[in-house]
């Protein structure tokens, strides 16, 4: 069987512990592998294979298991055993990763040798240790589907007045009370500016960038207008303002994203708190956006969308968190690792590179 493009075969990250005729064996061995779980492994004797999707992250795991071996060895092997396999699952245990990405390594490891024991005859694998993932949604660390179509929705609503024009007088009197106290004016001061000015696009844009970009707190701070790229749908991150990275970046972004963005920038240069700084964002006091800020605003919006949040964490990495959830359920790990800007491919377990179109059209799915 053709083994499809975005399975990688061979991955960067292997390539320098071979040397060309390791390199040559090592994708020998991988290329029957993959071929096999993909036109066979699921259940041998029915000729069904794995889909895809399945195996494009375990084949990664692999590889990664691998990698292991040859480090304790000392060099390249192509004849992994079950003690490599029991002793790379008690290196997991004693590592710090969650019990999702154990769960997972170890799956991998399990679909290898389902392979060689059809394939090469060995034993069937039974790990000393095995771990369980950890059931259903934790709250604590990111919003759910649901909830990320809530605070998009949300975010529409935060602030917002009714047209000046297509209220009564008796409810404009209210909203200027409002708006009164909002803005710390007289209410005999409130014009239409100001209540133009209540219903701007920079909440809207914030949040619905950060749902997209999975922002961290200080990419919000240092967020400038030359991160934008509406023409493309993506955000350019310079290296100097790329945290824990040394990389530029570019980040996808929904179109409708980029339009709110588009009327957000045009915005921002009518207001005279923006002129001696190049922040794309910042409070009603002129600051830039703290995590304790950023906080405020995601329980606003939990309020407006009537989302609990007792005995929640309810940070703004939820929303980071939630970008790196379903950008993996959606597209893969390696869209993950893009989407999230980690320099370290462990971090998300990247094992390719994934165009910023796909991205796109994952985060129009994941809504």
């Amino acid at each position: 069987m053709t083994i499809p493009d975005e399975v990688t075969v061979v991955t960067e990250t292997a390539e320098p512990y071979l040397n060309p005729k390791q390199l040559v064996d090592y994708r020998s061995e991988r290329e029957a592998c993959l071929s096999w779980l993909l036109a066979l492994g699921k259940k041998p004797g029915k000729g069904q294979g794995y889909a895809v999707g399945t195996v494009k992250p375990r084949a990664y795991r692999m590889d990664q298991f691998y990698r292991w071996v040859w480090e304790q060895e000392g060099g390249y092997t192509a004849n992994i055993s079950h003690e490599h396999a029991d002793a790379w699952m008690t290196h997991l245990a004693k590592a710090d990763y969650s019990s999702t990405h154990k769960t997972n390594c170890q799956k991998s490891v399990k679909m290898l040798f389902k392979w060689r024991k059809h394939e090469r005859g060995d034993g069937k694998w039974d790990p000393d240790i095995t771990f369980s993932e950890t059931t259903g949604s934790n709250p604590k660390d990111y919003l759910t589907r649901e909830e990320r179509t809530a605070i998009r929705n949300a975010a529409l609503e935060y602030g917002s007045l009714p047209s000046y024009s297509n209220v009564t007088p008796a409810e404009r009197d209210r909203w200027k009370r409002y708006l009164a106290q909002r803005l710390e004016k007289q209410k005999s001061a409130i014009t239409p500016a100001d209540w133009e000015k209540a219903n701007s696009w920079k909440v809207p844009s914030l949040v619905w960038t950060s749902l997209d970009a999975g922002l961290r707190p200080v990419e919000v701070q240092r967020a400038t207008p030359e991160w934008v790229d509406t023409a493309n749908s993506v955000l350019r991150i310079p290296e100097q303002d790329s945290a824990k990275s040394r990389d530029n970046w570019i980040v996808s972004i929904r179109d409708r994203t980029a339009t709110f963005l588009d009327h957000w920038c045009s915005q921002r240069e009518n207001y005279e708190k923006y002129e001696d700084t190049d922040a794309l964002w910042l409070t009603r006091e002129a600051n830039p956006y703290s995590s304790t800020a950023l906080r405020y605003v995601l329980h606003q919006l939990c309020d407006i969308a009537e989302i609990e949040t007792d005995n929640r964490q309810m940070s703004w990495y939820a929303i980071r968190h939630s970008v790196g959830t379903y950008m993996t359920r959606e597209e893969d790990l390696a869209a993950a690792q893009a989407q999230l800007r980690h320099k370290s491919p462990e971090t998300t377990m990247k094992y390719d590179q994934t165009p910023a179109e796909d991205r796109q059209d994952a985060l129009d799915r994941m809504g």
